[in-house]
């Protein structure tokens, strides 16, 4: 039976390597998702911001208040104790030199069982207040004739230092805190040592309280103190808290009902509860809301006025219309008949016939949009077919300008559900108004086309847009320059009809433009008819664009809006014509 050897070493590290590397790109990925959670609930929620700050303003504080309270009374109990011991070191100290007073020499044979009975007396004379304090007597200066002597016996020698040693053994007072095992566990000390005045010179008696009783009382106040502190912080958290919930709420009410409003229910309103300053606003609101409601109420009455009348005068003014074209066309037919000033008058005639009918047209379209009427047939087209019909149709204006109509389209077709009458109602506005305002200069068209977008991009070389125009272009009846001499006598309503076209179709029309530079038009639709547009196949800013040092940044041409390269988008705009400037 054969078996499969084991896999190499490296093989193995490397997996642990990738797994570990797996289960750090898991956990890190929760991480930021959570720390993204609090970041995006720390940003929409007033009350979540106010409550932390409340916690974290009170948290420090408190917390500074605490450890002042508590170091304060750690201090008192610690000077409570060295006031003690003092008393004590100086009675014991007198009372030790009284006793050591006889002896002249410090070899004396009953000098030893003095010192053992005085320490003894120094450490059992109170037993009330020497729960655990150790009394030494030593000798510095005689080591060797006068032996260290303790009571309770125990080893001294640790805990009394170099220092204070050699402090004590100079004649001071002195004192120091150290921490030692005497007893079988380790416990902090007050140590305090005191110079003993004799005949043959000086000897040393050392008091050694344990502060364990005042460790334990700094420690309980400690702790009271921290609790005490906790439970304000969260007192004041809840009333933060609390308070900030008494004002938030009504504001999101207030948020919740504007936006009810402008989803356009007029009848919302809030409720007012009381007389404080929260229902103040309350009714403040509703009184707002109902004058809002009166005046929109009150415009779309006279919006719709105006519409039925724009409608209704389109509509008369088609028969008188057409009685005056039959005889303009009989006169403008006869014309060769006619002395040239009669001639010359009947040809204006006709042309002011011809633009008075497709401003006629154009405000039959634009009510239809206004009333919500327009339709969109959309259809499988080639758009291909559609821009040679258009370029066509405009040939011979291009020609009498001298303006060159450059084409960069695809190979193949370019298939998109729209409604080719609109599109190509779009593209003639585009593609006249670059032509009529090239400054004898190419006009480029280009179609490109992606997986769910097709764009038509129409650029000129002429005067171009000032800063802020590409928002204007597309106002009803706009002109930047009314004195600007036109080859076509438009009717001011070309872009405003193609923007409510493109709209139509879920698309985008949009502009760009520079002084000197030009201007540059892009239609962008979906290719597939309710879908919805992200991005468009082309750029709305040309590669041969050149921008200002610094960029947008610096008040440039770019404007600002969907897509990629994106461009101020038009839709707030109430519709108009391509702008014209002078540079």
């Amino acid at each position: 039976m054969s078996t499969s050897p084991p896999p190499p070493p490296q093989t193995t590290a490397a997996r642990r390597l990738a797994a570990g590397r797996e289960v750090w790109r898991v956990l890190s990925g929760r991480v930021a998702r959570l720390l993204a959670r609090a970041h995006q609930t720390w940003r929409r929620s007033l009350q979540v911001r106010v409550v932390t700050i409340t916690l974290v303003a009170s948290s420090l504080l408190v917390g500074g208040f605490a450890y002042l309270i508590a170091d304060k009374i750690t201090t008192i109990l610690l000077d409570n104790a060295r006031t003690d011991v003092q008393l004590r070191l100086k009675g014991g100290a007198g009372y030790a030199a009284k006793q050591v007073s006889l002896y002249r020499q410090p070899q004396e044979a009953q000098l030893q069982e003095t010192i053992d009975g005085t320490v003894n007396y120094l450490a059992g004379g109170d037993p009330q207040q020497t729960g655990g304090v150790v009394v030494a007597i030593t000798a510095a200066d005689y080591p060797t004739m006068i032996q260290t002597r303790t009571a309770p016996a125990v080893n001294v020698q640790p805990l009394i230092s170099k220092e204070l040693r050699s402090a004590v053994a100079s004649g001071k007072v002195a004192s120091q805190i150290q921490t030692g095992r005497l007893t079988g566990e380790s416990t902090k000390y007050l140590v305090y040592g005191s110079p003993v005045p004799t005949s043959f010179g000086q000897i040393e008696l050392y008091y050694l309280v344990p502060l364990t009783r005042q460790d334990t009382t700094a420690a309980d106040a400690r702790a009271t103190v921290v609790a005490t502190g906790i439970a304000l912080v969260i007192l004041l958290g809840l009333l933060a808290a609390l308070v900030t919930r008494l004002v938030v709420n009504p504001v999101r009410v207030a948020a919740r009902t504007a936006q009810r409003l402008s989803a356009g229910l007029l009848d919302q309103r809030m409720v007012v509860n009381g007389e404080d300053d929260l229902a103040l606003l309350a009714a403040s609101f509703n009184q707002m809301a109902t004058n809002l409601q009166r005046q929109i109420l009150r415009l779309e009455e006279m919006s719709r006025l105006q519409r039925r009348f724009t409608s209704d005068v389109s509509h008369e003014l088609r028969t008188p219309l057409t009685t005056v074209r039959m005889a303009a066309d009989l006169i403008f037919a006869e014309r060769d008949e006619f002395d040239p000033a009669v001639a010359r008058s009947a040809e204006l005639l006709q042309a002011e016939l011809d633009r008075f009918e497709e401003l006629l047209t154009d405000l039959l379209e634009i009510s239809r949009f206004d009333a919500g009427f327009a339709m969109l047939d959309a259809e499988p087209t080639d758009l291909v077919p559609v821009v040679h019909r258009v370029v066509d149709r405009l040939a011979g204006l291009a020609e009498r300008v001298g303006v060159e109509i450059e084409l960069d389209l695809p190979s193949t077709p370019v298939i998109a559900e729209v409604d080719p009458r609109r599109v190509e109602r779009v593209l003639r506005n585009l593609v006249g108004n670059a032509v009529e305002h090239g400054e004898a200069r190419p006009v480029l068209i280009t179609l490109g086309i992606d997986e769910t977008a097709v764009a038509i991009t129409v650029r000129d070389h002429g005067v171009g847009l000032k800063v802020g125009e590409e928002k204007l272009v597309f106002n009803r009846f706009w002109r930047a320059d009314p004195s600007r001499a036109r080859q076509t006598g438009g009717t001011g309503l070309g872009l405003s009809i193609s923007l409510e076209d493109a709209r139509l179709h879920g698309g985008w029309l949009e502009a760009w433009g520079a002084p000197g530079q030009g201007a540059q038009f892009r239609l962008t639709l979906p290719a597939r008819a309710g879908d919805r547009l992200t991005t468009s196949p082309l750029r709305l800013v040309p590669a041969d664009a050149a921008l200002p040092f610094g960029g947008p940044r610096d008040g440039g041409p770019l404007a600002i809006g969907p897509g990629p390269a994106r461009a101020i988008d038009p839709a707030p705009a109430d519709g108009g014509e391509r702008a014209e400037v002078r540079s």
